[in-house]
């Protein structure tokens, strides 16, 4: 029998298949609209709708740049269980997936999940998977970084990675002070470049906390501003990146070590990715 395009559309909607997919399953059943909903679930739909409220916490973040370094991705592709994470069929997933997204220059988790994987789309082909993997699997985490110089950094067996973005076009020196600053980003996890990206909600919170302390062990109240503000001083020095201590050599600071290799060398962006909720 002939199938309509309005058929395979509300059958789409329903389920969240693919075209392909749904037009299969309405001329597998003659056009049956709950037998097809029924052969997609068989397929891995049901899977899906299933396992839709499940922790999806496992998976690899692959993070990739062009050839130029000029633009770079951080993609988490997620699922339940350690043991799928490290399949190599699940990592080649994870790699394609990130590559669709540089290739294309992809700027957010919605555009990835439309944009084309072979003869359908990287969101279809993720939810036709889980039927294969049988966990929930998605693109749950993403970043990426344009401008003069950008690096990857992939760490721990991908478990994390790490983009950074410097002020400048790379060259070798470069190139490896900024794999420096990344790996100095996964380590020490610092909650900006320094302490112009801090927000003012963050400073005002670590203001009351300071002075709260400041409190509690008995201070001067004339005392408790400059206290605070000195306790400031120090959330800056170890949270935000290039104030903190070089983990390779702690008499540095990371904005220190960038200008051994170029006295104008700084990081102007970072984005970090990791696994988890």
């Amino acid at each position: 029998m002939s199938i309509t395009a309005a058929e395979v559309n509300k059958l789409r909607q329903q389920t969240g298949s693919g075209l392909m997919d749904c037009k299969n399953a309405l001329t597998e059943t003659n056009g049956d609209f709950e037998a097809a909903i029924d052969f997609l679930r068989k397929k891995g739909a049901k899977i899906s709708e299933k396992r839709a409220d499940r922790e999806a916490n496992e998976g690899v973040v692959i993070a990739l740049t062009n050839a130029e370094g000029t633009f770079g991705v951080a993609v988490n592709l997620s699922c339940e269980t350690d043991f799928v994470a490290k399949n190599e069929s699940f990592i080649a997933i994870g790699k394609e997936v990130a590559q669709i997204a540089l290739d294309n220059k992809i700027k957010s988790i919605d555009d990835l999940n439309a944009s084309k994987m072979g003869n359908t789309t990287v969101g279809e082909r993720l939810i036709n998977e889980v039927g294969n993997i049988g966990e929930k699997i998605g693109v749950s985490k993403f970043g990426f970084l344009e401008g003069e110089g950008v690096v990857s950094y992939i760490h721990m067996g991908y478990r994390m990675g790490v983009l950074v973005q410097t002020n400048k076009s790379l060259n070798d020196a470069i190139t490896l002070g900024a794999k420096d600053a990344a790996m100095q980003i996964a380590a020490m996890a610092p909650v900006a470049v320094d302490e112009s990206g801090v927000s003012s909600d963050r400073i005002q919170r670590e203001l009351e906390i300071g002075a709260e302390l400041a409190r509690n062990e008995g201070k001067p109240e004339a005392m408790i501003e400059k206290i605070s503000q000195g306790r400031l001083k120090k959330f800056y020095q170890e949270n935000t990146l290039l104030a903190q201590s070089f983990v390779k050599d702690g008499n540095l600071t990371v904005g220190a070590y960038l200008k051994t290799i170029d006295k104008d060398l700084t990081v102007v962006a970072f984005k970090r990715v990791t696994l988890g909720s």
